[in-house]
């Protein structure tokens, strides 16, 4: 039955329009045809005898009476009728042995989907297909096996020396990767770097004499926690060195914004209780400087400001600076003027310069030496070349705990959301295959540079994601 409402005349504002005319009754609805894939088990739910009966009584009133007389016309409706059912037997009989042979064969195994070209898990493994490429494993007289890597993981070729540098990073990647198998064994990583500690304790770069320095030593110290040392001897080590943490025995090194967040990252790992670590953070919080050019927020250069080095801003040592005292704030609180100085660093970040870019600028490469006097002869200068990946450092700063609610107040979430994504993207380019690339030459692939970059990663992964 159709149900229709019957309206009245539309009607426009003019009073001479004539009416609409009513279109009258829908057109008479097509009857329903079963098609013969729903037939068939329509048919089969009735029952064989069920089937052939109707067919039987629907045959017997529709053929016409002079057909040979009464009994030809029950002739044919039961010979129809006999038809139909056996037909309807077999299709029962089809469908149910369908049925049976589905239940019989096991569902597929589930196949494991390869992870999307470019995805973290493929750079994850190419990063750590590198680290095994990279990783140098020779003898050394006097020191034993040695198992770490070099300052760049292009350098494996012929096997060259491990550094305490490029091998504490090789362990940081090694951990931050946690590969399924032991083809590279973090134990045997961690001996390498005892193996590597001077004489007079602590450790150097490979380009820095025989003489411990702060920076290196807070980083290797650092490793070496984060991989399970055994507490009695880290606490050894830190006794030990607790000479280059003093400003006056280094005090070219400890003004330069490099050093004190390097060994302030470090130590917070090692020995979070450190009676140094406040000392440090002071150093760092009265060296920021004043910028007139971002509203006069403060900032770091290259040396600390209460130095006599060039403090000019500088958007990684800034970087550096903000996420160094974001750690120190985490272990052991920060006071008003502490906090600050750190949430300062952050504006001058957030307050890039208004270009097209949006602050591209920032996010460049730059390089830097750390000039020292040499210990044993203090008329020459020791010179330590640093390279900074800028990109991941601001990508870091802007990614710590207070950066979110400092961007809210001052210029807005999607300032920040911009900003982020600009250095995390410029991050993602700079490697192929699992491998960040400073240049092409032998020193171009620098293992800090492949921890920094997938650390950078991993980290927006996760706070991006949204379950």
């Amino acid at each position: 039955m159709v149900l229709r409402q019957d309206l009245p005349p539309q009607r426009s504002g003019a009073a001479d329009r004539a009416p609409v005319a009513d279109p009258g009754p829908p057109p008479e609805a097509a009857p329903r045809v079963l098609s013969p894939a729903r037939l068939l088990p329509w048919l089969a739910r009735l029952g064989v005898p069920a089937a052939a009966f109707a067919v039987f009584q629907a045959l017997l009133g529709i053929l016409p009476q002079n057909l040979a007389g009464e009994a030809a016309r029950y002739c044919v409706a039961a010979t129809a009728g006999g038809g139909v059912g056996a037909v309807v037997w077999l299709a029962a009989g089809l469908l149910r042995a369908r049925a049976a042979a589905a239940s019989a064969v096991p569902p597929p195994a589930p196949v494991p989907v390869p992870a999307p070209a470019g995805s973290l898990p493929e750079l994850v493994d190419g990063t750590y297909q590198a680290l095994r490429r990279g990783l140098t494993v020779i003898e050394v007289p006097g020191r034993g096996p040695l198992t770490g890597w070099p300052h760049s993981l292009a350098e494996s070729e012929p096997p060259v020396h491990p550094t305490a540098f490029g091998t504490a990073y090789g362990l940081h990647l090694l951990l931050d990767i946690a590969p399924c198998d032991g083809r590279i064994r973090a134990g045997e990583v961690a001996e390498t770097l005892w193996r590597l500690r001077l004489p007079g304790g602590g450790w150097a770069a490979r380009s820095q004499g025989s003489g411990a320095r702060p920076e290196v030593s807070a980083i290797v110290l650092g490793a070496l926690a984060r991989a399970g040392a055994d507490p009695r001897l880290l606490e050894a080590e830190i006794r030990s060195c607790e000479v280059l943490w003093d400003p006056d025995h280094d005090a070219s090194g400890l003004a330069n914004t490099y050093v004190v967040t390097n060994v302030l990252r470090g130590l917070l790992r090692a020995a979070p209780g450190a009676a140094a670590l406040g000392g440090l953070r002071e150093v760092l919080v009265n060296g920021a400087t004043a910028d007139p050019a971002r509203d006069h927020h403060r900032c770091w250069g290259a040396a600390l400001a209460t130095g006599h080095g060039n403090p000019a801003p500088s958007a990684v040592h800034t970087a550096r600076a903000v996420v160094a005292l974001d750690r120190a704030a985490r272990v052991l609180g920060e006071d008003e003027r502490q906090r600050a100085v750190r949430e300062e660093g952050l504006r001058w970040l957030l307050a890039g310069p208004a270009a097209p870019g949006g602050g591209a600028s920032d996010l460049l490469n730059c390089q830097e030496e750390v000039r020292r006097p040499v210990q044993e002869d203090p008329l020459h200068q020791e010179l330590l070349s640093v390279r900074h990946f800028a990109a991941a450092w601001v990508a870091r700063a802007l990614m710590t705990d207070g950066a979110r609610q400092v961007a809210a107040e001052e210029v807005g979430l999607p300032v920040w959301e911009a900003r982020l994504t600009a250095a995390v993207t410029r991050v993602h380019g700079m490697q192929q295959g699992g491998v960040w690339r400073w240049d092409d030459g032998p020193m171009g692939h620098p293992v800090w540079m492949a921890y920094q970059g997938l650390s950078v990663l991993r980290r927006y992964a996760l706070m991006v994601y949204r379950p």
